[in-house]
């Protein structure tokens, strides 16, 4: 194999999964020093131009390298990074074959999509708008149609997967619809703390403050990251400044409200208040119902508005939506079986609906939580007495300790009165299809998971 040649193809890949940002500060001036090629591995002498690029590469960037090495040779390949200034032959960059000149407008919307690393489905005909999330996407596009006269900043704060970031990207969009040349940023807080420390190093300052602020449409995700970081803060407070000065835009993303982000400067939280900021709440169940069918029709996958009713039931994020959808897709692929309701609620049984926690309720506690939000003792939902408001306590109870707590069908059996495993398949089904017409159970199941530990 060419060196050089696996380094430009290296080269192309990291540009893809990166974003320009941090393609360009880390991996513009490293290049292959050597590439030896074994019976079942490669190793690759990597030259950095500096400790600090070798160390952050190391830490940040290790596994997108290594993984791009093995998509171009096929081998797993061992990374030995070094410190090098310059390189006799150093390989060439990167092809512009991705970035090939457009031939029509849509090519043109792409090119500008792929060079500001946009994903091109992050569009606002493809966010699913109910009244749980009207004012962030009302407002987003009015931004989007004015940009820097109406709402600026626009700061928009709520947990993960909640669609900050779509929405922010959705702006972009528009203003590249319109006008493909724009001169747009977008990044992280992260790695507009990365430039900057890269900045101060090299003796770039200069080049840094021009890029930035000269920039019409300013988009930061994750603007908390910045928060504590005094040489981060000071050049966002100028660069925020100088924009709005020149009747830019800004569009702000964060976890938290600005009044909730801790070390954060004063000056800089006055200028976000200054603005529009929108919680962007958790979807009720017909939005994540949207979500799931527009999810579906992106991935080609026919999934009727019962099925996404299901689901919707008993998942509550839009992470979890896109990942059961990917799964779903996966499991007809791979296994060649229809989209049914019975795949379905298996998949949903076997998902784990609550990330890993070292703090996981015990079982009992589970069993003694449902017991207490249904007014009842543990020893009834253990016992036999079948009153029809016992009956749908166990139900919720098994639901919980299979689909919370992940325990096995036997497991479940046994701590609810030693019970038919057949028995536990039939509450968590019943359970798992009532959630999609009963919104009363819903919001019970939902405060009792709230309510769990951990």
């Amino acid at each position: 194999m060419d060196p050089q040649t696996v380094w430009q193809s290296v080269s192309e890949n990291l540009k893809v999964q990166l974003n320009p940002t941090s393609y360009s500060t880390w991996f513009t001036k490293t290049f292959l020093l050597s590439l030896e090629e074994k019976s079942h591995h490669c190793l690759a002498q990597i030259g950095c131009p500096s400790s600090f690029a070798r160390e952050q590469i190391a830490k940040n960037y290790h596994h997108a390298l290594a993984q791009a090495f093995e998509q171009v040779t096929g081998k797993k390949t061992e990374l030995i990074l070094l410190v090098k200034q310059s390189s006799e032959n150093p390989a060439p960059p990167p092809s512009d074959g991705l970035f090939a000149p457009p031939t029509s407008a849509q090519d043109e919307l792409l090119h500008a999509l792929r060079y500001h690393h946009l994903r091109p489905e992050f569009s606002f005909d493809n966010f699913a708008v109910s009244s749980t999330n009207q004012m962030a996407w009302a407002a987003a596009s009015a931004v989007a149609k004015n940009p820097g006269t109406a709402y600026n900043p626009l700061f928009l704060y709520g947990g993960v997967g909640l669609g900050k970031t779509h929405l922010m990207q959705a702006i972009a969009q528009e203003v590249l619809k319109a006008s493909p040349s724009s001169r747009i940023i977008y990044c992280t807080g992260e790695d507009f703390t990365n430039e900057i420390v890269e900045a101060i190093r090299n003796k770039t300052a200069a080049r840094f403050k021009e890029k930035y602020r000269s920039a019409k449409l300013l988009l930061l995700d994750d603007i908390q990251f910045i928060a504590g970081k005094d040489r981060a803060q000071e050049e966002f407070f100028h660069t925020f400044n100088v924009i709005k000065q020149d009747g830019g835009q800004v569009v702000l993303t964060s976890d938290r409200s600005p009044h909730e982000i801790e070390l954060l400067e004063n000056r800089l939280r006055s200028r976000f208040e200054a603005g529009l900021m929108i919680d962007v709440p958790a979807p009720d169940f017909e939005l994540r119902t949207a979500i799931l069918l527009i999810k579906a029709k992106q991935h080609q996958l026919n999934l009727s508005i019962e099925l996404a009713k299901i689901i919707a039931a008993n998942l509550h994020s839009p992470r979890q939506l896109e990942g059961f959808t990917t799964r779903l897709l996966s499991e007809i692929q791979v296994r060649q079986v229809p989209l049914t309701e019975d795949l379905v609620k298996s998949l949903l049984n076997k998902t784990n609906f609550s990330p890993a926690s070292p703090a996981r309720p015990l079982p009992q506690e589970i069993i003694n939580l449902v017991a207490k939000y249904y007014s009842l003792g543990p020893r009834q939902l253990t016992g036999h007495r079948r009153l029809k408001s016992i009956v749908l306590a166990r139900q919720v109870t098994m639901y919980l300790l299979r689909t919370h707590y992940q325990l096995s069908l036997q497991e479940v059996g046994h701590l609810l009165g030693d019970r038919d495993h057949t028995t536990v398949i039939h509450s968590v089904d019943k359970i798992t299809k009532v959630l999609a017409q009963n919104s009363l159970l819903q919001e019970d199941i939902l405060r009792i998971k709230q309510a769990l530990p951990g």
